[in-house]
């Protein structure tokens, strides 16, 4: 079976983007917005900052300047792109993100692999990439953020899974499993 390794990469990049967005579907617009970790992460700052991560690294980076000015300002408070301010509605930062994507995927179309780049926030021996550097880093960059959001929608409601129609979880009791998880943890800690 032949692979263009490009497309593969775009393929796995697109899934992980709808899985991300899934874990924001159904949410009050309190618990998509409030921090959930004592650092303040939140699901709709994740999608803030994943929208400029696409925007940073397939545009700028590949001398494609996205077309709209960043909702954040980095220079005045380098957090600003992890959450949503009380202007900005979920359809102003989901819209946001929905534009970076579609840039970005039209950076990567019509881009080769092996197109040339520069990251000038990363260290010179590593800022001169291509755009397979780029797709990987991005990949793993939204992977990352992905699993985070699993965490914390599983956290405020219990939703668990890959995307919407495949858990991709076992049929089990989760509460047995848990208390089961839990007595192994404490037995191997010397708690009884």
């Amino acid at each position: 079976m032949a692979s263009d390794p490009k497309a593969d990469l775009h393929r796995y990049l697109k899934v992980i983007r709808e899985s991300f967005l899934w874990k924001l579907d159904g949410l009050s617009e309190y618990d998509v917005r409030r921090p959930l970790t004592p650092t303040g992460t939140n699901l709709l700052g994740l999608a803030k900052h994943l929208a400029g991560v696409e925007a940073g690294y397939f545009g700028d980076c590949l001398g494609r300047p996205f077309p709209e000015k960043m909702p954040y300002d980095l220079d005045a408070d380098p957090n600003s792109d992890m959450f949503a301010t009380a202007r900005e509605s979920r359809e102003d930062v989901l819209g946001f993100y929905a534009r970076a994507t579609a840039f970005a995927d039209t950076s990567i179309e019509e881009l080769p692999l092996d197109a040339p780049g520069v990251v000038p926030w990363w260290p010179e021996e590593r800022k001169y990439v291509t755009l397979h550097l780029l797709l990987v880093h991005v990949i793993a960059e939204v992977n990352r953020h992905a699993g985070h959001a699993d965490i914390l929608r599983e956290g405020l409601d219990g939703a668990a899974g890959l995307r919407s129609g495949n858990s991709n979880l076992p049929e089990q009791d989760w509460r047995g499993y848990f208390e089961r998880v839990e007595a192994e943890a404490r037995a191997a800690a010397g708690m009884g």
